[in-house]
């Protein structure tokens, strides 16, 4: 499942990037309320604009130019870092959240492998811009949604081997009391009451057999 979510995204990032390469390479982004010429493809009224834009640092274009080899480094081993932690996944939403991460760190590592300037040094391409939102691209947004899943199975306290953790806090004391209002002591146990003896010759412990 890890595997096969990395790949859907890997793939439709690929296709993304390479349409928008052919179609949108002289369709600047807005930078500062500036509009470029060509303009770039405006839809939704403005709120989605289409356009390319180079990325040298991190997702949403977090560093420069210096630190692109960093930012290689680091990808590469979240990458093995996740491939080897999905040997111990036995939860569905778990291996959709590592999924997503897999595929979006591999998506812009493929473009800091080859594309220009040179290898492990490449520019990622982005495409997508959002009014006062960075430009990203669909790697970019595959990991979000990963780390906004991952967040919410951690909060919720659920386990990579599929278990959960027990409750805590307010909720865990509030089944606590519940649990010992269920659960009814037992009655102490009491001792058995004189009975008849077996044998009429025990009555008394003088009697004799007759």
């Amino acid at each position: 499942m890890v595997l096969g979510v990395a790949a859907v995204v890997l793939a439709a990032d690929i296709i993304s990037k390479v349409i928008v390469v052919a179609t949108l390479s002289d369709r600047h982004c807005l930078v500062g309320g500036f509009v470029p010429s060509p303009a770039p493809v405006r839809l939704l009224g403005g709120v989605l604009t289409l356009c390319e834009s180079r990325n040298p640092g991190a997702a949403f274009g977090i560093g420069g130019t210096s630190t692109t080899i960093v930012f290689t480094a680091i990808a590469a081993g979240v990458i093995a870092f996740i491939i080897r932690t999905s040997r111990q996944i036995y939860s569905l939403p778990w291996a959709v959240a590592l999924g997503l991460l897999l595929g979006g760190a591999t998506g812009n590592l493929t473009d800091r492998i080859f594309r220009s300037p040179g290898p492990f040094r490449g520019w990622v391409v982005d495409w997508i811009q959002l009014p006062h939102w960075p430009v990203f691209n669909l790697a970019d947004s595959s990991i979000t949604c990963g780390v906004v899943l991952f967040v919410l199975l951690a909060a919720r306290g659920h386990r990579l081997d599929g278990t959960t953790h027990p409750a805590t806090g307010r909720s865990a004391r509030h089944r606590s009391a519940e649990d010992d209002q269920a659960v009814e002591p037992a009655a102490p146990e009491q001792p058995p009451a004189p009975g008849r003896p077996d044998k009429p010759w025990q009555q008394h412990p003088s009697g004799g057999g007759g």
